[in-house]
């Protein structure tokens, strides 16, 4: 028998991880599979996917609100009445399935139509679980339209799950014997002594889970846009070319497990050419703050989810788009003093310089020491031995100089 553990908010490595689970239960041909689970909701597609999966699944699947104090809110308590067997530890809750859609600042975004049939959807979902599973339908429809929420022993009551454990040990004694239909086929479940396979998440899936926070995504994105954007600056340092082509494909990978606004994501974008434009540009700092205010409003919505725990902090955005706005602006000021620099090497970087005259020096030749080095030279006025020369251009080996006018 193999124990799961879905904690956290449900999100596409959720999915992965649950899939597994249910593939290695039926490899092993487990008695069971138990899901503890304590989760505040999280998207509605990897809820799908794993409901999915748990009705086509040979094994059966035991959902368990675990340990005391945890809760499966929104799309856990749906993947809840999906379970062969549903249970809670006391001091649990269940419910609050509600769909919400709202915008960056926190305000419903969504017309009232849309919204309805958000909901009639959601309701019709949920009630068409219960109903497979024998549970309330009535439960199951009041928590997506009235966002109820249950305690363990009101969930009972109700008939949204099957019983009360205080714990593992006590579930499994409790459901022992117990029969549950599994693609249509009675089965009884034998397990007060099977053996526990602990089954947490390989480290691909908590790498996965790990990047899918958006705070995370969010990060590697700016991070290998610096990266790249180092890199471009100063050919050839390498490893910030590395560092931030890994980040960004990596944090794009992420966000592709997210719903993300491309209209966040656009303005973003635009916030990095209006960094790089301030400094080419004189518009007296406009850009800038137009660069702020846009990767501000794109920074709240890039991930367009529903709930805050599914979207980048604002304690992780306002340091990122002040330090963003900062780094272009050093950087690339930098990179534009660099180039309007006087050359110093070269055939261009030895006009200008002074050096003294060894010898007469005319038009048809002579010599100067510049740098310590002596130089064939050229002059349009004659110069005497020991007047100070400026170059005035180069032509092959030869400088082409004038006498400097003591002041």
């Amino acid at each position: 028998m193999l124990v799961g553990h879905v904690n956290g908010a449900i999100g596409p490595a959720t999915a992965i991880y649950v899939n597994r689970l249910l593939r290695d239960a039926a490899a092993r041909d487990a008695r069971c599979l138990v899901l503890t689970i304590d989760t505040p909701g999280g998207l509605a597609d990897a809820m799908r996917d794993i409901i999915q999966s748990i009705f086509a699944s040979p094994v059966p699947v035991v959902t368990f609100v675990s340990p005391q104090g945890a809760r499966a809110a929104s799309a856990g308590a749906v993947i809840m009445l999906s379970a062969h067997v549903a249970a809670m530890a006391p001091g649990t809750n269940i419910g609050a399935a509600h769909p919400v859609s709202i915008g960056p600042g926190g305000e419903s975004n969504a017309d009232d139509t849309m919204n309805e049939k958000v909901t009639n959807d959601a309701a019709a979902y949920a009630r068409s679980i219960a109903t497979r599973r024998g549970r309330s339908v009535e439960w199951a429809e009041r928590i997506v339209r009235e966002s109820i929420s249950s305690t363990a022993d009101e969930a009972l009551k109700e008939k949204v799950i099957d019983l009360v454990a205080p714990g593992l040990d006590d579930l499994l004694a409790r459901i022992d014997g117990r029969a549950v239909d599994v693609e249509g086929e009675r089965r009884t479940l034998h397990v007060a002594d099977a053996a526990v396979v602990d089954a947490p998440p390989t480290l691909r899936e908590q790498f996965l889970s790990r990047i899918s926070d958006p705070n995370i995504a969010y990060l590697l994105m700016l991070a290998g846009v610096f990266g790249l954007f180092f890199e471009l600056q100063n050919p050839g340092a390498i490893l910030p070319g590395v560092v931030g082509g890994l980040c960004l494909l990596t944090g794009a990978f992420a966000l592709q497990m997210l719903p993300v606004n491309w209209a966040g994501a656009g303005l973003i974008l635009l916030a990095m050419v209006l960094f790089v434009l301030e400094v080419k540009v004189t518009s007296h700092g406009l850009l800038t703050v137009g660069g702020v205010i846009a990767m501000l409003f794109g920074s709240l919505m890039l991930i367009d989810s529903p709930f805050p725990f599914m979207r980048v902090s604002l304690a992780v955005i306002v340091p990122s788009v002040l330090a963003t706005a900062g780094f272009f602006l050093f950087a690339v000021g930098m990179g534009v003093r660099a180039q309007r620099r006087r050359v110093t090497t070269g055939n261009e970087g030895l006009r200008g310089m002074e050096g003294v005259a060894r010898g007469a020096v005319n038009a048809a030749g002579g010599s100067v020491l510049l740098r310590g080095e002596f130089w064939n030279a050229t002059s349009d006025e004659p110069i005497a031995d020991g007047d100070r020369v400026e170059v005035m251009g180069v032509d092959g080996l030869r400088l082409h100089v004038r006498r400097v006018v003591p002041r």
